[in-house]
């Protein structure tokens, strides 16, 4: 019986370290997949997501500041990084995520943090633009419209940074990578704000 404990005991160690999911989320998920650790892992990133969804009600008053400053030492970054409690904003994950934002924001130049930032002034002009783009072309009114909302959309992709996709890993965007690095550390994580600098600019 011990022999089994632990046995039992060293899986849940190794999954803790593979996931940095808790103690008992690891044991239930070894219980559901009948030990098996790679089906454990599995089970434990499908529940993540779920959590982080849940917690999305949860103040995020802690948090480090991420910074970057480009190898020609004329772009600089510095990014607020939130989230619950000062135990996690201590591990490296979330310390390395604060770095990543603050590189990808070197390299993309984000307007906000989300769409529902950009200045509506910043929004008008675009679809100011976009609107004579297609009178230009000879568009019908109706199909105009869904033309410049069409480009709206893309600008918004283009322009928030949760939207974008993560320079180090084209395939998931900003808001996924924090939702990976929530779901590891059990905690709401969320961009409080940043500034971007490049000699010769002005913000």
């Amino acid at each position: 019986m011990s022999e089994t404990t632990t046995i039992k005991a060293k899986a849940v160690k190794q999954l803790r370290d593979m996931t940095g999911a808790g103690m008992m989320d690891c044991k239930r998920a070894l219980g559901e997949t009948g030990g098996d650790l790679e089906k454990a892992v599995d089970f434990l990133r499908a529940k993540g997501a779920a959590k982080v969804a849940k917690r999305a009600e949860k103040a995020a008053n802690e948090g480090a500041i991420g910074s970057y400053v480009h190898f020609d030492g004329k772009t600089a970054v510095i990014v607020e990084v939130n989230c619950e409690t000062d135990f996690v904003a201590n591990t490296d994950d979330f310390k390395n995520l604060a770095k990543d934002i603050a590189m990808h924001v070197a390299s993309t130049a984000p307007l906000s943090v989300s769409a529902g930032e950009i200045d509506a002034a910043v929004i008008e002009r675009e679809r100011g633009i976009y609107l004579e783009q297609v009178k230009e072309e000879g568009k019908p009114d109706h199909i105009a419209e869904k033309i410049v909302e069409g480009k709206l959309q893309k600008f918004f992709k283009e322009s928030a940074l949760l939207a974008q996709p993560f320079v180090k890993d084209p395939d998931k965007t900003i808001d996924q990578l924090i939702t990976e690095v929530s779901s590891k550390t059990g905690e709401k994580i969320e961009i409080a704000r940043f500034a971007r600098f490049k000699v010769g600019e002005i913000s």
